[in-house]
Parts: C-alpha cells; sequence; structure tokens
C-alpha cells in the first residue's frame, strides 16, 4: 500500500524545472548580480593599487636593461671566464661596438652607464665619455675594436669592467636584495659591502626600534587620555575630543616644523628651560637632528591614532563591572586591573598595530627633525626613488620592509590573536 500524497519525482518550480535547480540558478544570478555592483570598485583598486604596487615590487628582481641594451656583448660574454685573468677576445669587443652603436642612436647607453653604476662607481662617466667616440665608428669596417677601446679609455681593458657587465647581465637579479642588506653581487658570488657602506641594517633596526618606542610612547600618553574620554559626561568629552582631533585639521608639514622651531637650541623649550634656570645658556639641551627629536615628533603626530581605537572600546565597557569588583573587597587599582584593563586590551591592540605601522613607513618627520641619526629606512627608499633613480634597490627595501611587517603581524596574530583587536 502506497502512500497517494507522496510525489513521484523530484519538486519542481512554478515553471517546471526542478526545484532545486531553479534554487541554484537563482544564488548563481544573485551572486552576479552582487559581483556585478562592486566591479567597478574592484577594478578601481586592482588598476590604481594592486598592478602599480605589484609592478613596483617587480623592480626589486627585474633586470632586463643590460640585456636588452647589449644583447651580442651578453652572449659573447658567456663564453668569457672573469676568473681566468685575461681579458674577453675581440669578438667581444665587436660585439659591444655593434651594441653601441646601436644603443647610442637610441639614446640607452647612458641609462645603461646609470644601471651598471649602482654597482661599480665609475661606470656611468665611462659609457658617457666612450659613447662619443663609438659613435663614430663603424661595426662593418673599422675593426679590429679591442685596441680601440683601451684607447678610448684605458677601463675598457681592465678585467673588473666586463666582469661587472656579464654579473650583471641576468633578466633575473637577486643583486638588488643583496644591497638591501649590505652585501653585493660579485663574480666571486655573494660578498658584503665595503664597512663605510654598510648602513641599511642599521637602518632597518633604527626603524624597528624606534616604531616600538613610538608605539609604547603614544600607549602610555594615549591611555589616560582615553580613559578620561570615555569616562566624562558626553558634552565635557566632546570638547576634549575636538582637541584630540585638531591635529587632523593642520598640516603634516605644520606640525613638523612647529616641533622644529620648539626644539632647536634657540628654540622655545630651551629658552623655557634657561629662563626658568633648570638648563645653563651655554649648555643647552641637542633634541633636534637626532632620535629624540624624530620620536618626540612622531609621538605628537601619531597620538590621535592610538587615542580613538582604544576610547571606542572603553565606551563599551560598562561601569557596573567596576563597581561589581568593589562590592565584592577589590579595591580601586585591583578593580582597573583585574577586570578594566582587560577588557581594554583589544583597543591597545588595534592602536598599537594602525601605530606601529604608520610610524614603520612615516619618512617626512625623520627627515625633518631626524637628521642623520633619526632618519628611518623608508627615507633611504624615497632617497632612491626620487634623487639616485635607483628603482630596484627601492623596490627590495620596500618589500623587505614589507615582509618585515607581515611577520610582525602572523606573530602578533599569535601570541595575542588578530580576532581579539576590536575598534568598539
Amino acid at each position: 500500500m502506497t502512500d497517494a500524497s507522496k510525489p513521484d519525482g523530484p519538486m519542481l518550480a512554478a515553471d517546471g524545472t526542478p526545484l532545486k535547480k531553479s534554487l541554484a540558478r537563482a544564488l548563481r544570478l544573485q551572486k552576479m548580480r552582487a559581483l556585478a555592483l562592486i566591479a567597478p570598485l574592484l577594478i578601481f583598486v586592482l588598476v590604481s593599487f594592486i598592478i602599480p604596487i605589484g609592478s613596483m615590487l617587480f623592480r626589486s628582481v627585474e633586470n632586463s636593461m643590460v640585456s636588452e641594451t647589449i644583447p651580442l656583448t651578453v652572449a659573447e660574454l658567456q663564453n668569457w671566464d672573469a676568473q681566468s685573468g685575461e681579458l674577453p677576445n675581440e669578438t667581444v669587443y665587436a660585439a659591444f661596438v655593434s651594441d653601441m652603436v646601436v644603443a647610442i642612436e637610441a639614446k640607452r647607453h647612458t641609462r645603461l652607464g646609470s644601471r651598471l653604476n649602482y654597482e661599480q662607481t665609475g661606470m656611468s662617466s665611462l659609457f658617457r665619455k666612450s659613447g662619443r667616440q663609438i659613435r663614430r665608428l663603424d661595426p662593418a669596417t673599422d675593426g679590429p675594436f679591442k685596441e680601440q677601446l683601451i684607447d678610448i679609455d684605458k677601463k675598457w681593458g681592465e678585467i673588473g669592467t666586463w666582469a661587472t657587465i656579464k654579473t650583471h647581465s641576468v633578466d633575473i637579479t637577486n643583486g638588488y636584495f643583496l644591497n638591501a642588506i649590505d652585501m653585493q653581487r660579485t663574480p666571486d658570488g655573494a660578498m658584503s659591502q665595503p664597512e663605510d657602506k654598510r648602513i641599511l641594517i642599521k637602518l632597518f633596526q633604527r626603524t624597528l626600534i624606534m616604531s616600538m618606542i613610538i608605539t609604547v610612547s603614544c600607549i602610555v600618553l594615549g591611555y589616560p587620555v582615553a580613559w578620561i574620554l570615555a569616562n566624562l559626561p558626553m558634552r565635557q568629552a566632546n570638547v576634549l575630543m575636538i582637541l584630540v582631533l585638531l591635529p587632523f585639521w593642520t598640516s603634516l608639514l605644520v606640525r613638523t616644523s612647529a616641533w622644529k622651531v620648539m626644539l632647536q637650541q634657540q628654540g622655545v623649550i630651551n629658552e623655557v628651560l634657561v629662563w626658568v634656570g633648570l638648563v645653563a645658556d651655554d649648555a643647552r639641551l641637542v633634541m633636534i637632528n637626532n632620535q629624540f627629536g624624530t620620536v618626540v615628533a612622531m609621538t605628537h603626530i601619531l597620538l590621535p591614532f592610538m587615542i580613538l581605537p582604544m576610547y571606542s572600546v572603553m565606551q563599551t565597557i560598562q561601569p557596573t563591572y567596576l563597581r561589581a569588583a568593589k562590592s565584592m573587597g577589590a579595591t580601586n587599582w585591583t578593580a582597573f586591573w583585574r577586570v578594566y584593563f582587560p577588557l581594554s586590551v583589544p583597543g591597545i591592540g588595534a592602536g598599537s598595530i594602525l601605530v606601529f605601522i604608520l610610524s614603520i613607513g612615516y619618512y617626512i618627520t625623520p627627515e625633518i627633525v631626524g637628521g642623520t641619526k633619526g632618519v628611518f629606512i623608508s627615507n633611504r627608499i624615497a632617497y632612491h626613488i626620487s634623487s639616485s633613480l635607483n628603482w630596484g634597490l627601492a623596490a627590495a627595501l620596500g618589500t623587505i620592509l614589507l615582509a618585515v611587517v607581515l611577520v610582525l603581524y602572523w606573530a602578533y596574530d599569535k601570541i595575542v590573536g588578530i580576532d581579539n583587536v576590536k575598534l568598539g
């Protein structure tokens, strides 16, 4: 005996298709509609953010200029051993002249010299000087070229010149990353830079240590302000909040310049200290162009970024929790330390991440108030992008800095837990 009310097949939709298939199609259309709505934003982020950053980071390993500018020379140098103690043969010199004639016509030889000058000082002037005379040579009739090139400049008769060209002729190189950690790519492999050029590792260490000091300073100064904001009546809290937000309405350059005026030896702070007799006129404090000036100025600039996350979390902490702790015999300090502070830790975590990541990438403030002793690695990146035009090294430094931040972020997630970080 069968149940007549039980359908013999799958349930159908109004149009006769199986209900399961109809629901899947409706869900798919809904997802496609949602994707179409956010597609403009995704395209904008991809074009204006991801692709430029990816392109810049790729410069840290890209090295096609040498092989594209003098391809015949690069091919011939593969058959030459720099360790042999002998100069390349005439075939290499002839190939080089042929390549240079084409490069000079395209005005690319100076760019090639600038690229190789990053690895060996003097290569830029060598290519520029030689280019004026090589352009008069005819690769088809003016050979042999070995003696002619050496007559143009004696450096063409040095093994080191050709070894540099061969070493840095690969399309993908680790040379920029080696330079970023105070090493260099040589025909003999990776070697340390000379002692007087080892500054980048020190800058990385200084950047991390000072960023942590700035973060701790912001916690120490910002926590009481956030607590007062969260516990004041609304009217007074709003007035104090305006004072906290006021720096956002002032130019970063203006705020930094103001600290330069205040911290210098003839500045406001030293004048006041001399006036009250705490410091002798001939023993004024040196608070500018050093690490102290950088820490003070950046702490002031980044302090609101610490206060706001802590304040938003403290607002959610109910005063009844402290009253309950006190009713059970806890002192004011015990109630704060055992009840209030643990509940405010997510705000501290959010503010610390924000301040640390911002401070590790700052370069305007350290440049103005830090001098030579208070600059960060970001100042070196800015220098290579805007002044030396060594974008490959700048990209390598940026990649390492990004990797360091990601490692610290991962460690923070493992120790504290990123899920515990809240903005209120």
